[in-house]
Formats: C-alpha cells, sequence, structure tokens
C-alpha cells in the first residue's frame, strides 16, 4: 500500500521487516509489543523495531501494544478480580460446573456457576468446593428466576448471603423478583466517607428495553417497605438500595442458547447502552451500570465486533458446554462439536412452560424440539389430562412418556413435595395445572437425559445451545480443537479473546486506509498462542 504525501517516517532495521502475509500475521499477533508498518519501496513491511524519524522510510501506521485485558472496560475485571473483560455464563442444572468455574478461575478468569435447576443443598455444596479451592475468586453463581417456584429461588437467596456469595449472574426475569431485590440491598452498607459499598453484585442478564430499565432503575419502594416490615432488611439499607441501580452490570443476550428472545446484538446493544447513559443522568449514580454483551459470540470477530460496538465485557455460553470441564455427557458434546449455526430450533421451556416462554436447543440429532412443541399444543387445546383424546394419550404414553401417565403425575408429586408443595397443592386443585406439571416432567427430565447420556433416550435429549456453537466449531475446524477432549473453557476464553485483540488491530489498519491482504483475516485459534 504506497504511503501517502506528507507521510510521517520510520528509522530502523528494514532486515527485522516481515514481508510475507505469515510475518505480518505473527507481528499483529504479538499483542505486548507495538507494530511499525512501512512502505519499503512500495511494499507493506511490518515489525516491532524502529521509530519514528524525519529522512526514513515511510511510516503507514504504528500500532501500540495491546493486549486483550484492554478490551471492554477495566472496571469490570477491578470489580470482579478477573483479568479480562470476560467471562463464562452459567448453564443450568450445573453444565457450568464446579470444574469448569475452578478451571477458569485458577487461570484468572471468571466463570457463573450453573445453579439453575439443582436443589439448594446440591448449590451448597458446590459453594463449599469453589470456596475452598479459590476463596479469592474470581467466580459468580446463578439465580435463575422462576415465578413458578419462588420457593427454590427464596432458599437460593437465603444461601447465598449466609454463605457470603458476593456476586452473581441473574437470569430469565422479567421483572425484578422479591428475593433478588433482598439480595442486593442486604449486601448495602454506607462508609464512613458518606458513599454507598455495594457488597452483592449482580450482573442481569437480559434481552428487552423494558426488563433492562427495571435493572437500571433503584429497587421498587413496595418491594423495599415489604423487606423492612419482614425484617429482612434495614431501614438504612432500604433508603440505600434507592441510590444505586438494582443491578451492577447489564449482559444484552442476543440470539443465544437457552431463554432468548432471539434479539439482534447490532440494535439492542447501543438502545440499552443508551438506557444506561440516561439511567445515570436521572438518578444521579456515582458509577454507570456496565453494559456487556452476550449470544453468537463463538468466533473472534463476533468479540471484536461487540467490543467496537461499546461492550464493556463480553459473556460465552454455548461454546463453553462443549468443553471436558462441562458437566454433560460425552454423547452431547459429540452432537455440539459437529452443530452448525442453522443446527438449532426453539422449544418449550420447563420453568416458565405455562408462559409460552421458549429456549433456543440443539435440533441436531435429537426430536426434543418437536416433541416439546406437540405438548405445549396439547396444553393449549385442552383444559385436563382426561380430555385428550385416547390416540394422543397412548402415544404420549409410549413415545414421549415411555409409561403411564399416572405414573408420570405420581413421580411429579413426589418430585415437588420436597422443592415446591405450594406448585403442588395448586395442581391438585386445578387440572390444567396438574397437566402442566405432567408435561414439565418430560421437559425436565429431557435435560437430564441429556446430562447423563441415558441410553434409549437420545431422540429426547434437550440440549440447550445457539448459533454460536455452530460458528465456534467452523473457526476451530482442523486446528487441533474439533474434538471436545481438546476443549477446555479458559482455553476457549484466551483464543477469543487473544483472536479479539488481533481483529482490533486490523480495525485500526482499516481506519487508517492500509489495504488488508485478504489472507491476513484469516486467524485460526492455532495461530494464537500466547
Amino acid at each position: 500500500h504506497p504511503a501517502p504525501p506528507g507521510a510521517p517516517r520510520w528509522q530502523g532495521a528494514t532486515d527485522r521487516l516481515s514481508f510475507d502475509v505469515s510475518g505480518v500475521r505473527q507481528a499483529l499477533l504479538d499483542l505486548d509489543l507495538p507494530v511499525y508498518l512501512v512502505d519499503v519501496d512500495g511494499a507493506t513491511a511490518a515489525g516491532h523495531h524502529g521509530q519514528a524519524e524525519p529522512g526514513g522510510l515511510p511510516l503507514l501506521a504504528y500500532l501500540p501494544p495491546l493486549p486483550y485485558r484492554r478490551l471492554g472496560d477495566p472496571e469490570f475485571q477491578r470489580v470482579y478480580k478477573t483479568g479480562a473483560s470476560y467471562y463464562a455464563g452459567s448453564m443450568a442444572n450445573g453444565i457450568s460446573s464446579v470444574e469448569m468455574v475452578l478451571a477458569m478461575a485458577h487461570q484468572g478468569w471468571l466463570a457463573s456457576f450453573g445453579a439453575g435447576g439443582l436443589s439448594p443443598e446440591q448449590v451448597a455444596g458446590a459453594i463449599h468446593q469453589i470456596k475452598q479451592a479459590a476463596p479469592e475468586g474470581p467466580w459468580l453463581f446463578n439465580l435463575l428466576n422462576n415465578p413458578f417456584e419462588t420457593g427454590i429461588e427464596n432458599a437460593l437467596v437465603d444461601l447465598y448471603l449466609a454463605q457470603g456469595v458476593r456476586a452473581i449472574e441473574a437470569s430469565a426475569y422479567l421483572t425484578p423478583s422479591l428475593a433478588l431485590t433482598r439480595y442486593r440491598a442486604a449486601g448495602l452498607s454506607l462508609l464512613p466517607d458518606g458513599s454507598i459499598h455495594i457488597q452483592n453484585r449482580i450482573i442481569a442478564k437480559v434481552s428487552r428495553k423494558e426488563t433492562a430499565a427495571k435493572f437500571l432503575a433503584p429497587a421498587a419502594g413496595r418491594a423495599l417497605a415489604q423487606l423492612v416490615q419482614e425484617g429482612s432488611i434495614s431501614e438504612q439499607q432500604a433508603t440505600l438500595a434507592q441510590q444505586v441501580p438494582l443491578a451492577d452490570d447489564i449482559t444484552v443476550e442476543a440470539d443465544s442458547g437457552g431463554h432468548t428472545d432471539h434479539r439482534p446484538l447490532l440494535a439492542a446493544l447501543p438502545a440499552i447502552q443508551r438506557q444506561a447513559r440516561e439511567a445515570q443522568k436521572k438518578y444521579g449514580y456515582a458509577q454507570l451500570v456496565r453494559v456487556g454483551a452476550a449470544g453468537g459470540m463463538g468466533r473472534p470477530e463476533a468479540l471484536w465486533a461487540a467490543f467496537a460496538l461499546g461492550a464493556a465485557y463480553i459473556a460465552t455460553g454455548s461454546v463453553n458446554q462443549s468443553c471436558r470441564e462441562a458437566a454433560t455427557s460425552p454423547a452431547v458434546k459429540a452432537l455440539l462439536a459437529q452443530a452448525e449455526s442453522t443446527d438449532v430450533t426453539d422449544a418449550p421451556a420447563a420453568d416458565m412452560f405455562e408462559m409460552g416462554t421458549r429456549v433456543q436447543v440443539l435440533k441436531r440429532g435429537t426430536q426434543f424440539a418437536q416433541r416439546g412443541l406437540q405438548l405445549y399444543d396439547l396444553y393449549t387445546r385442552y383444559d385436563r389430562l382426561a380430555d385428550i383424546p385416547p390416540a394422543e394419550r397412548e402415544k404420549l404414553e409410549h413415545t414421549l412418556f415411555q409409561r403411564p401417565i399416572q405414573q408420570v403425575w405420581q413421580e411429579t408429586q413426589a418430585f415437588f413435595a420436597s422443592r415446591d408443595p405450594r406448585l403442588l397443592e395448586k395442581a391438585r386443585q386445578d387440572e390444567k395445572q396438574r397437566m402442566a406439571l405432567v408435561f414439565r416432567w418430560y421437559l425436565g427430565q429431557a435435560s437430564h437425559w441429556a446430562i447423563a447420556g441415558a441410553p434409549g433416550r437420545e431422540a429426547d435429549y434437550q440440549v440447550w445451545c445457539g448459533p454460536a456453537m455452530g460458528a465456534f466449531n467452523d473457526w476451530v475446524r482442523g486446528s487441533g480443537m474439533d474434538d471436545p477432549a481438546d476443549r477446555s473453557a479458559p482455553l476457549i476464553a484466551d483464543r477469543l479473546m487473544r483472536g479479539a485483540a488481533y481483529f482490533a488491530r486490523l480495525s485500526a489498519l482499516d481506519v487508517a486506509g492500509i489495504r488488508i491482504a485478504p489472507d491476513l483475516r484469516a486467524c485460526p485459534p492455532d495461530a494464537l498462542v500466547g
């Protein structure tokens, strides 16, 4: 690329410059070093040494060092004690496991334990293991909203407060619950200098502006008053809670696996960033609520695109489910490692079945989605199990349930007797609710069958998955990470973030008017070795 007239000059040893594509790529990949792009007799060369001085060769561009910790918001890294503006989001039923959280923490990465769907006793065991092995973190625990089972959410908040879990990831909330408000307010105190100390941090995953607005605002006054009346928080904590946002961070969840609204990140992220700025002005917050990005983060280009939009941090999900640390079966990991971006579809959500809420799941190699949709169709057409035509009922018992409906109901009663007796009592009085719980039995079991790799149930595996999985598979193909055994969450985090920094450098060259050789835009993971 020829230098423009009046370009600055470079002095240095030309024998230390690289002229070929592989050499230029390597220079750009040395993220801790500066890069000089120099015009040498009409050819572009790159190197790390030299200086801008009059009388030398034309200097096309200068790129300062760009270690990936500089991407995103440094305050996110400080608050959560992590080395990058990145975290591995939670996957329910403990798929984002103790092993995954610790593997990430031991290398300075943040990850969220997948507490959704687990009993408080199981979560307590995970807290103990993680605190023992990584007492200083970094780590998060998930709090999954379920408006139909408030008892579990309350029990988890009790546990988090008692065990000193100081940061949580709040998922699938349509509106903040009383339990979530209690977690936030119970960690507030006044420092001697008059500032507010926030002990309990919340990262809220949202995809809609109306939901984001509730987390950007202070906690609702009515909820705080109720908590004071119950003795759950003090009057001072209620007052302080009206001076800070409910969440410290908002993850804009675009086209993700699990609960999703399929929002396009290019539209959703700037809109919610603007909301955050307006909320700071409206409420006079000392700190701007950070806004991060999730959904579709399967390639470095996607991460850089989000950072270029101003994302404070990145959250990944689907790509971590195929890692060796993920607590799911080898059969599921093999399916995930073969997935294309188009191999995903929607299915009814087990936890919000009655509301018609959908989750995004893998469709390749499983019939779960269509079977789940059949159940929701029956739920909308009939008011009682007894109303389902005999042929339809026989099909359910033979194909989906593989047992009589009465046996499913007995198992459902045994499950909810300890988990949420109030919901069970409602189902005994309301036959429509009873049908919902029976159908939820299948939806819930389908994820457990997948995690366990249950033989004979392959067609019923429920595997939460977004298109990022296929994008990741495309990127790593032939690089030594095709096999799930060769994938680990810290390795994926490192390669994605290094790649994002690499593409940030390419973007700087684009802006400088440097024509980029097409081959430089190909950056496989095996080139991103630190």
